[in-house]
């Protein structure tokens, strides 16, 4: 097949980057947990949701802009936090957070990344939110929330789908592990902490297993809360009652989603849990949705259902292994044009255009 020089899809970007990633690399990226049936139905979501365009509508002019805990985006889209991205170019996380700000949208940096969050926090004029995994030590945790507050990252985002890691059985193949000369950056400094080579296992499930609490509850929101004025967002809700609970324990923000099918395999589509949470927190918090975001279309349809925001994963990763910086800002570019495309066909200026009467009611 003859490669693709200049793509102009996030399809395309992911069938390029193959050729610019190791086996291991790729399958870390791409894989999802078990049969990866979560991770298909991600996609296959959005093909249930039909579009009801309006006419004779004035779309001279789209705006994109809006506001995510009172902080402006240009677009209503967030980087989603994703571990290693210097397995994809030297660059990684200061790559994508270049790109993020010059485009004006927000990124939410992994507390397993290869560029320290103090390194991700010297670029300019971007929204960054800090991803957090509680770690078993809560001395570590403590330091983690403090360098973040002081840094000036926005919020904290709370993962609390993985109190242990979804197996996932390309890694375990691969025997997945950085390279040399790769470590989590903000925990190899100051706890020494890295991951494993485990011999016929995933470097990163025996990592989870020996550092990470598992015995995490409601209560310890409590705890996280004082270590810091910064808001709590909590990402991987899909359940309508959890939702409730999150806004009562105090979060301010909710991201919907099943950590990219990586976890709970059979877990339902971010999209399908979509409508029960935005009716659950009622206005109370705000809620973004992530996982299986391709398209502008897709972008939309969740903006149709009640997500404020959506946050893309994969994609990213697929631009910053074709070129760096450059590919990172032309998959937010693409996804731009294409939601101001769908927007326009849809009969909407404005994001305040967009709203449950643009989707049929019945998927």
């Amino acid at each position: 097949m003859q490669e693709l020089v200049s793509p102009i899809n996030l399809f395309e970007y992911e069938q390029l980057a193959k050729a610019h990633l190791s086996q291991m690399a790729f399958d870390y990226y791409s894989s999802g947990a078990w049969d990866e049936i979560t991770l298909k139905d991600n996609r296959t979501a959005f093909t249930r949701i039909k579009l009801r365009p309006k006419m004779l509508v004035d779309v001279s002019e789209i705006n994109l802009t809006t506001k995510v805990l009172g902080e402006p985006l240009q677009l209503p889209l967030l980087i989603a936090p994703m571990a290693f991205q210097c397995l994809a170019h030297p660059d990684g996380e200061i790559a994508t957070a270049s790109a993020a700000a010059s485009a004006g949208v927000g990124m939410v940096l992994s507390t397993l990344s290869t560029k320290s969050l103090e390194e991700v926090a010297t670029v300019d004029n971007g929204l960054q939110w800090f991803q957090l995994y509680i770690h078993k030590d809560r001395g570590l945790t403590r330091a983690l929330v403090e360098r973040a507050y002081t840094a000036g990252y926005k919020a904290l985002c709370l993962t609390v789908d993985a109190p242990v890691l979804g197996k996932r059985e390309r890694d375990q193949r691969n025997e997945f592990t950085l390279p040399p000369g790769l470590h989590p950056a903000n925990l190899t400094k100051i706890s020494g902490l890295d991951i494993p080579h485990e011999q016929g296992e995933s470097g990163l499930l025996t990592y989870f297993a020996q550092q990470i609490n598992p015995a995490l509850t409601w209560k310890d929101l409590e705890w996280l809360q004082s270590l810091s004025p910064l808001p709590l967002v909590l990402k991987g809700i899909l359940r309508g009652d959890d939702a409730v609970r999150a806004v009562e324990y105090g979060a301010q923000g909710i991201v919907v989603s099943n950590h990219g099918g990586r976890q709970l395999d059979g877990a339902l589509a971010s999209l399908d849990a979509l409508p029960e949470i935005i009716a659950a927190v009622d206005g109370k918090a705000e809620v973004l949705l992530d996982g299986g975001i391709r398209r502008g279309t897709d972008i939309l349809k969740a903006l149709a259902i009640g997500a404020k925001a959506v946050l893309i994963g994969r994609p990213v990763l697929w631009g910053l292994a074709v070129s760096g910086q450059e590919g990172v800002s032309d998959i937010i570019s693409l996804l731009k044009d294409e939601l101001t495309t769908a927007m326009a066909l849809s009969g909407c200026a404005s994001l305040q255009d967009i709203d449950s009467t643009l989707v049929n009611r019945n998927w």
